[in-house]
């Protein structure tokens, strides 16, 4: 039994949970899935997760899948206090508003301009390249006076975006324009335990990709 961890590496999402599971002292069962050879497809994945998707996460036969849904379970299940996701509702809907800020507007933003890219050579246009660099505006606006996103304690709201910001990073999207965004990234770096091994090293992965996809 335990808790396994359908993913890919290159993944900003997968690489969520494995900072969350690092931060919260937790071993998980990492089960690799090749996305390009179509292994999310097959029927013993779809009975995990209908929806196909990486990362999915499966604890002792609970499936559950959206990473910031499974790191928010994770804490919630496995950590020692409510540092991570406060229990308090007003600092809560801070790390919730931080979470969704990620999904529907920085990383879908960035998938938006680059997915097509990478995965089909299609140019990014300036409408999208826009609407990245205002997404990071903000988030630099979010980080003006406070150490990280949601306050001045780290929360599973940093670890998301931790994971999706380095990704844009590793592309040729500049962010050395955002100071707030830059003193804080390095302040996560410092302070995820295994940083490297959770994160850094996936990044790499993506950054090959893109090279190899987008630099020909």
């Amino acid at each position: 039994m335990g808790i396994d961890l359908y993913y890919t590496p290159g993944s900003a999402p997968c690489r969520s949970i494995l900072l969350t599971a690092k931060a919260l002292g937790l071993d998980l069962n990492l089960k690799l899935v090749n996305l390009f050879e179509g292994e999310h497809l097959k029927p013993e994945f779809l009975k995990l997760n209908p929806q196909h998707t990486v990362p999915t996460l499966v604890d002792n036969e609970f499936s559950i899948w959206e990473s910031r849904a499974v790191i928010a379970y994770l804490v919630e299940k496995y950590g020692k206090d409510d540092s991570l996701y406060p229990k308090d509702p007003q600092k809560r809907a801070l790390v919730l508003q931080r979470l969704f800020f990620d999904a529907t507007t920085l990383y879908q933003r960035f998938g938006d301009a680059y997915y097509p890219l990478i995965f089909g050579g299609a140019p990014i246009t300036d409408d999208k390249l826009k609407k990245l660099e205002e997404a990071f505006e903000f988030l630099n606006t979010f980080l003006a006076g406070n150490e990280f996103v949601a306050g001045n304690n780290i929360t599973i709201a940093d670890i998301s975006l931790v994971a999706s910001v380095t990704t844009v990073q590793s592309t040729d999207f500049d962010i050395s324009k955002y100071p707030n965004v830059i003193r804080w990234l390095e302040k996560c770096k410092s302070s995820l335990p295994d940083y490297e091994e959770a994160n850094a090293k996936g990044v790499e992965t993506f950054r090959q990709l893109y090279l190899k996809n987008v630099k020909k």
